[in-house]
């Protein structure tokens, strides 16, 4: 079977399972690294699978504009054009249509927008969305949804919840890729009730997997927990749970918690090369002063590359000095530790000791917020 989800144990909510795709096994609860462009910023693929990576994302919408999905197609897909051996998982595009395209009109048929690059005219629709990720070959796909924003009416987000139903049921009627699974997404805001409509919809369609979107847009935390804990008894239990575009080691850790199996989000890149590391003891702003002599590695509990090789001093210098391999540090040790926390968290999962993982974990970040926590720590 090129395509199967099985489940290792459960605490609590918390599940861990394993993901089988033609190009690999994803170990779950699992962390994708962003490659909007089929590129993790900063990082090369070698960077990747010594960081513990197992599936890697990548967007529709960008890679249409640019190279060109048909590009793409005609030099082996994603795999090949980027030769990348693991799984891919694209996203639909319909989050970047409404957020970055420069003027968009919106009909029943899909999406009319002005490319955020050069103006030009393109029209995304479930169609479409299928047509470009089946050239793109993801072992993953998506289906065409409207993201609402937030705050919005309610009327509003009803009606995008409505329509994501139909363009759900369009895409599945579409796609017709034999090795590439198809996700249907949920949608319904911070409405408790539209959510559970929205849920039960996409799963009466069918399909091997299922995402939440429109979570992590400007909604209180609270709110993000209310959807996730009201969907964790609606959603297939034999199927995998992805929270699109998820987050903090917090967010992860509070989403696990809810019966989530897959997410992704920019922060581990876009913070390092924004000079902000990830560790156990809490964040680790490099451009503080307190780090100009500091000869202690950024993590002392880490194992990755950056952690063995640099210096809290040396780091903050590259830093400051702009040089670009303070990016590619930075980023390669923000990889590892969410891979490795996901790692840790399914491993606690399988043991049967997640909710003290999770307090533990939690206690750990709240002590330190905005910088590092000294002494003493749990491993």
């Amino acid at each position: 079977m090129s395509f199967a989800f099985s489940l290792d144990a459960t605490d609590g909510r918390a599940r861990a399972g394993r993901l089988t795709t033609p190009h690999g096994v994803i170990d779950t609860p699992a962390f994708m690294p962003v490659g909007t462009a089929a590129a993790v910023k900063a990082v090369t693929r070698r960077d990747l699978e010594e960081a513990g990576a197992q599936i890697i994302l990548a967007n529709t919408y960008h890679l249409m504009l640019r190279p060109g999905d048909e590009l793409v197609r005609d030099l082996g897909g994603l795999h090949g054009f980027t030769g990348w051996p693991g799984p891919y998982l694209t996203d639909s595009g319909g989050y970047q249509v409404f957020s970055l395209a420069k003027l968009r009109h919106l009909s029943e048929e899909g999406v009319l927008f002005q490319s955020h690059l050069d103006g030009s005219r393109h029209v995304l629709s479930p169609e479409r969305s299928m047509e470009v990720q089946q050239n793109l070959g993801a072992d993953i796909a998506m289906a065409f949804d409207e993201c609402p924003p937030h705050p919005a009416p309610r009327e509003a987000v009803a009606e995008a919840t409505a329509r994501t139903t139909r363009w759900a049921r369009r895409s599945r009627d579409t796609h017709a890729r034999a090795d590439q699974a198809l996700f249907g997404i949920v949608q319904g805001g911070v409405h408790l009730d539209l959510r559970e409509q929205s849920a039960r919809e996409i799963a009466e369609i069918g399909f091997p997997g299922y995402a939440v979107g429109g979570l992590s847009v400007g909604e209180p935390k609270e709110d993000m927990h209310a959807v996730l804990a009201h969907l964790d008894p609606i959603l297939p239990a034999d199927k995998p749970r992805y929270l699109m575009g998820v987050g903090t080691p917090e967010d992860i850790l509070e989403g696990v918690a809810r019966g989530v199996d897959m997410f992704d989000c920019v922060l581990p890149t876009r913070n390092g090369r924004n000079g902000q590391l990830f560790t156990r003891r809490g964040r680790v702003s490099i451009r503080n002063a307190r780090y100009r002599d500091d000869a202690r590695p950024p993590d002392p509990d880490c194992a990755c590359y950056t952690c063995q090789t640099v210096t809290r001093a040396y780091l903050r210098h590259l830093h400051l000095a702009s040089e670009m391999s303070a990016a590619t540090l930075m980023t390669v040790h923000n990889l590892a530790y969410y891979l490795d926390t996901l790692r840790r968290i399914g491993q606690s999962i399988r043991l049967g000791r997640f909710a003290d993982f999770r307090t533990e974990m939690l206690r750990q970040l709240a002590a330190a917020p905005g910088d590092e926590a000294p002494g003493p720590h749990t491993p």
